[in-house]
């Protein structure tokens, strides 16, 4: 098995036909047929549909292994030319798009300055869509809620922010400033899909005060949530960072205090070891997170991770 046929089997998955991989690889398509017929015929198995140019089931398995694989390979170019003091590669990370709102503008900022090398791609989604992409290989870190159950990551907390309810003007519940989840429970609402990080918080806490909400409707993306609030469909329960403090117009915040905080933090593979790029990016955002997140309403930066003190140099142990 090569290199190469392995680079050709995934631009085909990328472009979706023999002659898009070509392109791509600035190569004939006679090279590329050759290529994949040799390695079919290594493994025995028929990896692309030729009606169809899509992967069978074998291509998959075999794709997403050529993808780690291929990254393995970049990352000890990287690794290497990195042993100075500032990291080079790719870093592709995963982070809420809560978070990414006020985390990843400093971030990237304080990357170009320190670590110019590194080539960093964002993946915004949710915890339960990044995770499966994170064990997977096809992202290398993420920033998501805890906990995760994975004997085989690497998890970090970051920050803590608390869950309120956020209402139109003329809902019915906008009138308080603070509501149990007894009486909550009374009121329909919108909330996250069940088996979600958000869902299982509110569930849980509600099941402790023996209680159960209910859903006008569930809606899985907490902006999105957000937003079908500030239209005046319903009343929703959110993160802090789904709704900023600059942030104005006819809706009200409204404290919960029987929900515990949610926690953010950042994970990654064990195995293979992070290449260097990665660990730049890990540690450029706990120090970012240092200095930004005492700043966020709501927000509150979690134990061991203190906020620099004004005019304090940033770095991270």
């Amino acid at each position: 098995m090569e290199l190469k046929q392995l680079q050709i089997l995934v631009a085909i998955s990328e472009h979706g036909s023999f002659s898009g991989a070509a392109k791509a690889l600035a190569t004939a398509q006679s090279n590329v047929s050759a290529h994949i017929a040799r390695l079919e015929t290594e493994l025995g198995a028929t990896l692309i549909e030729r009606a169809s140019g899509r992967l069978t089931e074998e291509g998959e398995i075999v794709v997403a292994r050529a993808r780690r694989v291929l990254h393995e390979v970049e990352d000890i170019d990287a690794d290497i030319h990195s042993l100075g003091d500032s990291a080079t590669g790719e870093c592709r990370i995963g982070v809420l798009g809560t978070t990414a709102r006020w985390l990843m503008p400093p971030l990237l900022n304080s990357l170009t300055r320190h670590h110019p090398g590194v080539k960093t791609t964002i993946v915004e989604g949710a915890t339960s869509s990044l995770m499966p992409r994170l064990i997977s290989g096809e992202i290398d870190a993420a920033l998501v809620h805890l906990p995760v159950m994975d004997a085989n990551l690497d998890t970090r907390e970051m920050f803590a922010e608390e869950l309120f309810l956020v209402a139109p003007t003329r809902h019915v519940l906008a009138q308080h400033e603070s509501i149990s989840l007894e009486e909550l429970s009374h009121h329909p609402i919108l909330l996250a899909p069940r088996g979600t990080a958000q869902r299982r918080i509110v569930d849980r806490a509600a099941a402790n005060k023996g209680v159960t909400l209910q859903s006008q409707a569930e809606i899985d993306g907490v902006r999105l949530m957000a937003s079908l609030v500030f239209e005046g469909f319903g009343a929703a329960i959110v993160p802090a960072s789904a709704v900023p403090g600059w942030l104005k117009g006819d809706f009200v915040r409204i404290s919960v205090p029987d929900l515990p905080r949610r926690v953010v933090g950042w994970v990654q593979r064990d195995r293979p070891r992070p290449n260097r790029a990665t660990l730049a990016v890990r540690d450029r955002a706990f120090e970012v997170a240092r200095r930004h997140a005492p700043r966020q309403p709501g927000i509150t930066l979690q134990i061991g991770i203190k906020p620099l003190a004004k005019g304090a140099r940033e770095t991270y142990t």
